[in-house]
């Protein structure tokens, strides 16, 4: 074991006092957060077990990625038992929805040496399978002790979390060198892994092109928007920061002349659109319905609207979970969360799925092929800031003509890459042979 390694090691245990006081704030508004709390230490109130093919997905958007391979998977391998981990109360949440009789879900243990051994004697999984970027120093050296093959699937990784590793070479090199199989979802992506030594076996794409929205949700989402006779502009998993630059952003908002001038200068954000905010995380959405209305603007939240069409006020606020295809047949457009803060931009793939068009800020490093494919097919457009998105959301939603171009080009976008969860349910299948080979 390496000094850093050794440190680490020492770092991780010093902090399971600090994670457990973490979790007790986190659990004040998410009260998942304090349930079986034992768990993240590697202890279980399940009886001990083996055979699992376990999935590794942290929170809500890498368990919508676990789920679309594990239904591939399943196909595959019809007898298979799942053990699912996941870090937040958001993925635990969505996870549940994953579960067949015999399956199991537990937290992802903490990264101390300990706990790591105690989750692994107890479940014994065949194999392990880790969603995106979630590579544990401890959990992927654990994994190799114990004889357990470990694969990172759907992976990314981008230049600034490549160079982050790099800074932790003596952690970073062992732990990406030690999985069995890297299946990447870009060529960048691949490079980018092989240089810190991972095993790269494939360049599959990205599991989220396989995703089907929610044919029902859309369908009242489209509903509500036809019913409405103006459009509605979307700004879509926000990001904490986000939402206030926009309010501003709204605030200066000044809509071309052929608009009504005097209800502009009462209420800009009235201008002839509907604004709807769905902030990335619920633990947020009262913390931004105060932010609206401290703006100025009146807020009608969808948790109040029930089966009913949205009720009038200035900004509608989206303030559920598992909705999206909801909120994207809502909109005309939709703004891309986290892109304009410096958080690497949400999941543009899903709303180009809804056929509804984006656009990005400058920070897109985490869909960042799928972000550079979506501007050259007219899906979606780049701005450098938020004054100039809500002002281009603005232009599209006022041009039929070029709005419905942009809704072509996001339903051809989002179909042209699809069968990606076969062929990564192929590779893993392939794994879990192999090991049964070996045994």
């Amino acid at each position: 074991m390496s000094l850093l390694r050794g440190l680490y090691c020492l770092a991780t245990w010093l902090g399971q006092p600090w994670l457990r006081a973490k979790l007790a704030r986190r659990g004040v508004a998410e009260p998942c957060y304090l349930q079986a709390v034992d768990e993240r230490f590697g202890r279980y109130t399940q009886p001990p077990g083996s055979g699992y093919i376990w999935i590794h997905a942290v929170s809500l958007g890498e368990t919508h990625a676990a789920a679309i391979l594990l239904a591939a998977l399943r196909e595959r391998l019809p007898g298979m038992r799942l053990l699912l981990t996941n870090g937040t109360a958001t993925g635990r949440v969505e996870g549940q929805k994953l579960l067949r009789e015999g399956d199991v879900q537990v937290w992802q243990p903490w990264d101390t040496p300990g706990a790591v051994r105690r989750f692994l004697r107890h479940f014994q999984p065949t194999m392990g399978i880790l969603m995106e970027t979630e590579v544990w120093p401890n959990l992927v050296a654990g994994c190799r002790a114990h004889g357990v093959p470990l694969a990172l699937a759907n992976a990314r990784l981008s230049a600034k979390s490549l160079r982050q590793a790099e800074r932790l070479a003596a952690l970073a090199r062992p732990a990406y060198g030690a999985l069995t199989a890297v299946w990447a979802q870009t060529e960048a992506d691949a490079e980018r892994l092989r240089s810190l030594g991972a095993p790269v076996a494939g360049v599959f794409g990205n599991l989220k092109f396989d995703a089907a929205p929610d044919a029902a949700q859309l369908a009242q989402g489209r509903a509500w928007r036809a019913a409405m006779g103006r459009p509605v502009l979307l700004l879509a998993s926000s990001r904490e920061g986000e939402e206030a630059m926009w309010l501003e952003s709204l605030k200066r908002f000044r809509p071309p002349a052929q608009v009504d001038q005097a209800l502009a200068a009462i209420n800009p954000v009235a201008s002839g659109v509907q604004w709807l905010v769905v902030p990335r995380h619920p633990q947020r959405f009262d913390a931004v319905a105060a932010l609206i209305r401290q703006a100025g603007f009146s807020v009608s939240r969808r948790s109040t609207w029930g089966d009913g069409p949205p009720q009038p006020a200035d900004i509608w606020l989206g303030d559920s979970l598992g909705e999206m295809a909801l909120y994207y047949g809502l909109a005309d457009v939709a703004l891309l969360g986290g892109s304009f803060a410096r958080l690497g931009g949400q999941n543009l793939i899903e709303a180009a799925a809804c056929g509804c068009p984006v656009v990005m800020g400058p920070h897109t490093f985490n869909f960042a092929e799928a972000a550079q494919r979506a501007q050259r097919l007219g899906a979606a457009a780049r701005v450098a800031s938020l004054d100039a998105a809500v002002a281009q959301a603005y232009a599209w939603a006022m041009n039929p003509q070029r709005h419905e171009a942009m809704v072509r080009a996001a339903s051809e976008f989002a179909s042209a890459q699809q069968g990606i969860a076969d062929r990564m349910a192929a590779a893993a299948a392939l794994l879990a042979a192999s090991v049964g080979a070996r045994t």
